[in-house]
């Protein structure tokens, strides 16, 4: 593991801070008090590095993590936290504009379509 436990679930609560602006002291901090906004598998990854991370603090209890496991939880959380490029910002924000313009466009017709036959014209 080329990255600590401490180390992984300190990047975890950067990336909670920037991307969800959640304040906190710690990883477990954040988790309190933005846990509601992450999907349940990244929370739960999220909260076994917390709990991976104290416990690393204890020698004895150091040798008994599952560092395939703790791996897997990191790349989870990072790969939702990571924060969206500015291209990828601008189209999802494009995309959704023109989503809404469509749904508006649509349900009007369908009521101007609707008052029509209601009053005879078709």
């Amino acid at each position: 593991m080329s990255m600590s436990i401490q180390q992984m679930a300190d990047r975890v609560a950067e990336l909670m801070e920037a991307r969800l602006r959640v304040k906190g002291a710690g990883l477990e901090a954040k988790l309190r008090r933005g846990g509601r906004f992450l999907p349940r598998k990244v929370l739960a990854s999220a909260q076994l590095l917390a709990v991976s991370s104290e416990q690393a603090r204890m020698p004895r209890v150091r040798g008994q993590f599952d560092p395939e496991q703790i791996a897997t939880a990191y790349d989870t959380c990072v790969r939702f936290l990571k924060p969206l490029g500015a291209g990828a910002r601008r189209r999802a924000a494009i995309v959704g504009f023109v989503t809404s313009l469509a749904g508006i466009v649509i349900a009007t017709a369908a009521l101007v379509g609707g008052v029509l036959v209601w009053r005879g014209f078709l």
